[in-house]
């Protein structure tokens, strides 16, 4: 920390720090508190942010503060108070730094200015002032708006009343011990893993202890969260950690839960990979539509102006959070029900609830893109276009054929494709090539359903539609097969499918992009996968080859996936971001 004498010597001051640092001006008058100055100052996901009386920026806008600042000098001199006169607007804008933040903004730096609610944060200019503002910071705790700020604004019941009350404690527990919440995130996937083996023994008290170590895990997922928050650690690293951590700690549990079952002599293994394929296409259903709207203008939807309605009473709020069955909620659930029943009737609660979590929202969802008059944007295409997860072979078919281009409504095509390839896949005989046929089918109307822009109403299915025809076709294939162990190979070849497309949603929220176009030709996309295991069904008929086969695609297409999700999110330069993440 240094003390700059007026406006000129701080820009000298300023163009000495090394220029990979974050610098920050703070009035030496400031008056509030010190959560007010973290938020001001410390945030890592803003190039540059201020609240009265302190502005700060990471280095790529160093270059804007200084050329702020010299500008600031030359106009009021290097010798100028650093009081602004009286009949500056803002009174906020009367010190150094508030009048730098002006600066920067009209130069077309975006500055983020934090909301302080009860926090105190000013720049008196007298005794009196002075005095009110100690006042009103003493009568403030600000640790107490800390801790409550560190809890996620929008939540599930059972997580609001029922963990969040004390893992905000446990936050600041590791806060103070300097652990980080990337640490927190490991600790929870360790827990959740050690519960699946749990779970893995098929005895009562193996049960037992899995539902126990099920719900610390989730504790500590929600502590990780509320650590970031608590102590403004965001990171990208940190956002990707604490989603994928999710998906594999639950398919992990499954897994789990599956071979514990058949050691109890209960084969339950097509459940659970149907409870996984169910909890994929959900979320993919928000994933699409969350994008298609991400920047579209004129929301006009009826349905939208309810919704808003609905959260303006207290009990509906609550009843709208439960029902979706969001992750909370399904985690007790699959907790209690471990601990007391058995693996089936732990994935029959799960399939019938988040089928009906899944109706609720997607008819939500249809009836906001029905009612609506909204303009989607290029942005907006293009990232359901890169969730659409095409491959070469839809590529190819979009591209040879200009002339049926918009001659076909996007989701009708690719609903009519999804349809063509799991009911050859559930009806034709099996190893029948008749079913390699349906995969042809597919594959021709999945090309011709990325063969324009995606801005239609309704092209948000598209992706959700995609992700159904793989990964159950997948699921039906391998349990018609009647192979040894081929459901828990497709098990683990759409686990690695999965997470593939969860990272490419991880990508796009934090501003990257999609993975590469070579690692999806690499993979095959999802109608070249899809084509593959229906020829691999009908050439390995009835042998163990098929089980070999999902398991060396499966094998295959993580690691392609892993190595260059793991290159990519340890180098990325992506703006540090904090997930607060979907409710289901």
């Amino acid at each position: 920390m240094q003390t700059a004498a007026d406006a000129g010597d701080a820009a000298t001051l300023l163009a000495a720090v090394p220029a990979g640092r974050r610098v920050a001006l703070v009035d030496p008058r400031f008056v509030g508190h010190v959560h007010a100055l973290r938020l001001g100052l410390t945030d890592p996901r803003f190039a540059a942010a201020t609240v009265p009386g302190a502005l700060t920026a990471q280095p790529e806008a160093r270059g804007a503060l200084l050329r702020a600042l010299r500008r600031t000098t030359a106009a009021v001199g290097a010798g100028a108070p650093v009081v602004a006169p009286e009949t500056d607007p803002a009174p906020e804008d009367r010190t150094v730094p508030g009048r730098i933040a002006v600066a920067l903004e009209a130069e077309g730096t975006a500055v983020k200015r934090p909301e302080l609610g009860s926090l105190t944060a000013t720049v008196p200019t007298d005794a009196g002032a002075r005095a009110t503002a100690e006042s009103a910071r003493d009568e403030v705790d600000d640790e107490a708006v800390r801790l409550r700020s560190a809890v996620k604004a929008h939540d599930g019941f059972f997580t609001t009343f029922a963990i969040s009350p004390y893992s905000r404690y446990i936050a600041r527990w590791c806060a103070r011990r300097g652990l980080t919440p990337n640490q927190v995130t490991t600790a929870s996937l360790i827990t959740a893993l050690v519960a699946a083996g749990a779970a893995a023994t098929g005895t009562r008290g193996g049960y037992i202890a899995a539902g126990i170590l099920l719900l610390v895990s989730f504790v500590l997922d929600c502590t990780d969260g509320q650590l970031a928050r608590y102590s403004l650690q965001y990171s990208t690293m940190g956002a990707w950690l604490d989603a994928t951590f999710d998906r594999a700690k639950e398919y992990a549990y499954y897994a789990g839960l599956a071979i514990g079952a058949v050691r109890g002599g209960d084969d339950v293994w097509v459940l659970a990979l149907g409870a996984m394929v169910l909890q994929a296409c959900r979320h993919v259903v928000d994933f699409s539509f969350n994008e298609a709207n991400h920047d579209a203008v004129a929301n006009t939807s009826p349905t939208a102006a309810l919704s808003d309605k609905l959260d303006s009473v207290g009990w509906t709020v609550w009843a709208r959070r439960m029902v979706v069955l969001p992750i909370g909620e399904r985690w007790a659930m699959i907790a209690v029900l471990t601990a007391l029943t058995t693996p089936r009737i732990v994935f029959y609660a799960l399939l019938i609830g988040c089928a009906l979590a899944a109706c609720y929202t997607t008819a939500g969802r249809l009836l906001r893109s029905l009612t609506r008059r909204a303009s989607r944007t290029d942005r907006a295409a293009q990232a359901l276009a890169d969730l659409a997860d095409s491959g070469p072979l839809a590529q190819g078919v979009a591209a040879v054929a200009p002339g049926l281009r918009g001659a076909f409504t996007a989701p009708a095509v690719a609903l009519l494709g999804t349809l063509v390839m799991i009911g050859g896949a559930l009806f034709l005989p099996y190893g029948s090539l008749l079913t390699v046929a349906a995969a042809a089918v597919y594959v021709l109307l999945s090309g011709l359903a990325v063969a324009r822009p995606l801005k239609g109403a309704l092209d948000w299915l598209v992706p959700p539609f995609f992700r159904a025809a793989e990964y159950v076709t997948i699921l039906v294939l391998a349990a018609r097969s009647d192979v040894p162990h081929a459901v828990p190979a497709a098990f683990g070849l759409v686990s690695a499918v999965a997470y593939h497309h969860y990272d490419t949603v991880y990508r796009i929220r934090g501003g990257t992009g999609a993975p590469p176009r070579w690692l999806v030709r690499t993979i095959g996309g999802h109608e070249g996968r899809t084509a593959l295991v229906a020829v691999l069904a009908a050439v390995l008929t009835h042998a163990s080859g098929f089980t070999t086969a999902l398991t060396a695609l499966a094998v295959a297409v993580a690691l392609v996936v892993l190595v260059e999700s793991i290159r990519f999110w340890v180098s990325s330069s992506a703006p540090a971001v904090h997930d607060e993440g979907e409710l289901a």
